[in-house]
């Protein structure tokens, strides 16, 4: 349509006009453009708008040829129509520069003239300066709706780093609390370790101080004691000579009169077990040396206190003898009266019969205690378990001197040898620990060969008893130190090492007796209870011998610690725990074992028989029958189980009686243990027990 190519000319135009050439820039909203304030003003025509329509479309026109003048014509007409333009209001001054510079009237005269083209272009100026404002009103909505959500998203992102800056700042907050909460508590606990270190430690100086002053305050008492005594004796030798000598007189009666009394039990001698012969031989002895007396006294004119002590420990040595035979009297005919009854209930009860073999090995009663507690224990050993002691030790000290020589030699060659041969001996026991089957064999294996005479390799060389006389003595010796140190030391520290060592120990044992037997001379002597024997302190003892001799290591005048006396001791107890029970398995089984759980029965019972001494009873019974309960049980049944309720019924208050509050451990240990045990009628197979399994691997 003609209307729509006057549109493109119009636009045409303004695209050449000085408004079409100016440059609009993408970034005038930074350049701070109150965009609000022209969405505010009220809409209207630009100036410039007006002139196009007075100058440039009538030129427009007039160049047009008469044909598209034709068209104009009908086009106007269109144009003039409602349907088709809406009517625009008369321009103002304020629209149009050139009406208000012409106010004369020629110019009046020539917009009258041309009324009716100002109308048409009013509205075609209109038109466009529509679409132009259109355009610019999209343009500015566009940028207001890219302002707004720039704005909101820019808000949004200051909201989500407000609130995580405040979210972090309390994490701050909260990890800077803990750390001082946990300095805090550290602090406390270090000072609260402190203080009980400082309070034990303060603790044991007073114990130390007391035990320190007791013993000296007990010297001192006996020196006193002494000096009084020998002061009183020499005032008073002449003044009580008649009364000693009366005394004698009693003395001598009434060690006749026990006299007389010993010789009234031979006829019991059929149930006792003990030579009846060498206590009347020593009877007698007494009587003599208390007749002796009175006649040397009678010579010389008045008995000195000597002579009466010694006549009264005559007299107390026969009341023992008595006593102890009384005692042995009445306990073999309890122990009689409960083998008939025991007799008598195995032949009604076919189940609970032990098989030959059993009774063959099993100790007889006697060895144990009664099944009623005697009201006074022993202190000492028995006599018999003693010369076994001594028996023991005898071969040890025998094996030393066999080897003397190649322990003292200078010579660089014998030292040579002597160091070889110890390492071949004890690195082997060395590497005994919870190793596999097929392993233990081979340290097994070099040990048998090395006792045999036969050459070993030790540091890469080979090695030899043979290549020195006492080679056999040194090695016997060192090897059965090495086994009880590994006890003292591998074994106290991990219970479950008994095992191993104690299956190699027993099967060179019954290859190689002697090395058994400096094994317990060597056991016997660090740990005596282990026989079981108390060393008694003898008068004019140092005290640091005497606590060698418990078992105790002094070292610089300083004795050690209770715990790792009782540590060492245990380890040892454990280790001779597992050698009485287990056999070597390649072994011949036609032999009995050369050491077994008869030996373990005897200690058992012997240990029952005398005084418990403080936490050191409980713990080794503890620890004997955790390694040891198991095969006591199934080799012992019925008899076991009554010691076990002998130990709870009778030995346990003993035990407790002597027991101070610092001390109950050990005792409420073993006391759990076996509560547990006879509860559930079951000593628990020891942890580390070797299996079939163990061998296999």
């Amino acid at each position: 349509m003609p209307s729509e190519g006057r549109c493109w000319e119009t636009l045409q135009a303004l695209r050449s006009s000085d408004k079409g050439r100016l440059c609009y820039h993408r970034d005038w909203l930074l350049r701070g453009e109150d965009v609000l304030e022209e969405c505010r003003s009220v809409p209207k025509l630009s100036s410039y708008s007006g002139w196009v329509v007075d100058h440039v479309l009538p030129h427009m026109q007039e160049n047009q040829p008469s044909s598209e003048t034709s068209e104009s014509s009908r086009s106007t007409s269109d144009l003039e129509q409602p349907s088709c333009v809406p009517k625009s209001p008369v321009r103002t001054p304020a629209f149009s520069p050139v009406s208000s510079a012409t106010a004369d009237g020629a110019e009046d005269k020539r917009e009258s003239q041309h009324a009716e083209p100002m109308a048409l272009q009013s509205s075609r100026g209109i038109k466009v300066e529509g679409c132009i404002r259109m355009y610019e009103l999209v343009h500015r909505m566009r940028g207001r709706e890219g302002l707004r959500q720039w704005q909101e998203e820019q808000e949004r992102k200051v909201r989500a780093l407000s609130e995580m800056a405040s979210e972090q700042l309390k994490r701050f907050d909260e990890r800077k609390e803990l750390k001082h909460h946990k300095e805090f508590q550290d602090l406390r606990e270090v000072m609260e370790k402190s203080s009980r270190e400082a309070l034990g430690h303060q603790e044991k100086l007073k114990a130390e101080h007391r035990h320190r002053a007791k013993i000296l305050n007990l010297k001192l008492r006996e020196a006193e004691q002494q000096r009084l005594k020998q002061v009183e004796q020499e005032r008073l030798r002449k003044e009580e000579g008649q009364v000693r000598l009366r005394g004698l007189y009693g003395l001598q009666e009434e060690v006749l009169h026990l006299n007389q009394q010993l010789d009234a039990s031979e006829q019991h001698k059929d149930v006792l077990k003990v030579d009846l012969s060498a206590i009347r031989t020593r009877g007698n002895q007494l009587c003599g040396l208390v007749s002796g007396i009175i006649r040397a006294t009678s010579e010389n004119g008045f008995p000195t206190a000597e002579d009466q002590a010694v006549a009264e420990r005559a007299l107390q040595e026969m009341r023992d003898l008595l006593t102890s035979l009384q005692q042995e009297i009445a306990r073999a005919c309890e122990d009689k009266r409960r083998q008939d009854l025991e007799a008598q209930v195995k032949r009604q009860d076919s189940h609970m019969q032990q098989g030959p073999e059993v009774h063959r090995e099993t100790p007889a009663p006697s060895q144990g205690p009664g099944g009623k507690q005697n009201e006074d224990l022993q202190v000492k050993v028995q006599d018999s378990t003693m010369r076994w002691y001594h028996q023991l030790q005898d071969v040890s000290s025998r094996c030393v001197l066999a080897f003397e020589e190649l322990t003292n030699s200078k010579d660089s060659q014998a030292k040579k040898v002597k160091m070889d041969l110890q390492k071949a001996a004890t690195i082997p026991v060395s590497q005994i620990s919870t190793i596999a089957g097929s392993k233990l064999k081979e340290i097994f294996d070099k040990i048998h060969n090395l006792l045999s005479g036969k050459p070993v390799q030790s540091g890469g060389r080979s090695v030899s008893v043979t290549l020195n006389p006492q080679g056999l003595d040194f090695v016997q010796y060192k090897l059965a130190e090495k086994f009880v140190k590994q006890g003292e030391e591998e074994v106290a520290s991990h219970h479950e090492a008994a095992f191993p060592i104690a299956v190699v120990a027993s099967g060179i044992w019954e290859l190689h007796p002697r090395v058994g037997d400096l094994i317990l001379a060597h056991l016997h002597r660090k740990c005596p209870y282990s026989v079981p024997f108390y060393p008694p302190f003898k008068e004019g003892m140092a005290l640091e011998d005497y606590q060698r001799t418990l078992g105790y290591q002094v070292k610089d005048s300083k004795v050690e610690q209770q715990d790792n006396f009782l540590k060492r001791m245990s380890g040892m107890i454990r280790l001779y725990a597992a050698i009485i029970q287990l056999r070597w398995p390649y072994g011949g089984r036609q032999q009995i074992h050369p050491h077994g759980l008869n030996h373990g029965w005897r200690w058992l019972a012997q240990i029952l028989n005398m005084e418990p001494l403080s936490d050191v009873t409980a713990t080794l019974l503890f620890d004997f029958l955790e390694v040891c309960g198991n095969a006591l049980m199934k080799q012992y049944q019925v008899q076991f189980w009554k010691m076990i309720l002998l130990i709870k019924e009778d030995y346990f208050p003993r035990i407790e009686a002597i027991t101070s509050s610092g001390q109950m451990g050990s005792f409420i240990r073993l006391k759990q243990f076996l509560e547990k045990c006879l509860q559930r009628k079951e000593i628990p197979v020891p942890k580390g027990f070797l299996t079939s399994s163990f061998w296999r691997s």
